[in-house]
């Protein structure tokens, strides 16, 4: 009866630990039904709801219920959707850098490309003037040395010309009273001579080479040289052949005798 009467109060302890408005209301029942043992249930109650409650928080203090914080206010509306819109500036994402890094590379390409292509273009443009510029060159010189071989061809008749009027005296060449058929001869072969050196001159073949001129090798060709105190060294001294020019540019050198240092 003892053992169990002491069962009793300890499920009333842990009833009252565990549901304190159920033990109210079954103290309350039980004070009513047995009013006489109220006081000494009472004190035996509370001893045993003491060292229960000593034995449960001594055993595992570790199981005491912390004391939770009371929760943090949400964050305002416009302060979460400023910090969501920095996060998302400030990630970047792992294709998006690979895309970037794949145009860069395609940028680079491209203006090589463009390079190469330009670089071309000039090179194009500059052959394409060179040729013009030899055609042009081509069609002038074709056109200014087209009689070279005809020229050419005629300077011997030229030659024997100036020989005919050299043969002729000086005396005998305007004695038309002794000599008129000499004399009528030179004035034809003079008047021949002429009109032959006026036609080269028209079609821009000049002679040149006259004595006391200054002897330069790319007009004249020295066939020897000689002293003569009258002259002056360096200088032509005797022609034994004109030379022609065809739009300045040598046909034929003239052949001379040079004068040297005495």
């Amino acid at each position: 009866m003892a053992l169990r009467s002491q069962s009793l109060r300890i499920a009333r302890a842990l009833t009252t630990e565990l549901h304190p408005a159920a033990h109210r209301r079954s103290v309350s029942s039980t004070w009513l039904n047995h009013r006489p043992n109220c006081a000494s249930s009472s004190a035996r109650l509370g001893s045993v709801s003491h060292d229960t409650s000593v034995r449960r928080f001594s055993a595992k203090p570790e199981e005491a219920a912390e004391p939770q914080s009371p929760p943090s206010p949400p964050p305002p509306a416009d302060e979460e959707a400023a910090t969501k819109d920095s996060a998302e500036e400030g990630a970047v994402p792992v294709g998006d850098d690979a895309a970037g890094r794949g145009g860069e590379g395609e940028v680079t390409k491209l203006e090589t490309q463009i390079k190469e292509l330009k670089d071309n273009l000039l090179r194009s443009l500059a052959e394409q003037e060179n040729t013009r510029r030899i055609a042009r060159r081509d069609v002038a010189n074709a056109k200014s040395f087209a009689i070279a071989s005809f020229a050419k061809s005629l300077l011997d008749t030229s030659d024997n010309l100036s020989r005919a009027l050299d043969a002729v005296p000086e005396e005998l060449r305007h004695d038309h009273e002794n000599h008129p058929v000499l004399a009528n001869l030179y004035e034809g072969i003079s008047m021949t001579d002429e009109g032959l050196t006026k036609a080269f001159a028209k079609n821009g073949l000049v002679k040149f080479g006259e004595k006391g001129e200054k002897f330069d090798p790319n007009l004249h060709e020295a066939l020897f040289e000689y002293p003569d105190p009258e002259g002056e060294a360096g200088n032509v001294g005797q022609v034994m052949k004109v030379g022609f020019m065809l739009n300045e540019r040598v046909v034929r050198p003239a052949e001379v005798g040079v004068v040297k240092a005495p």
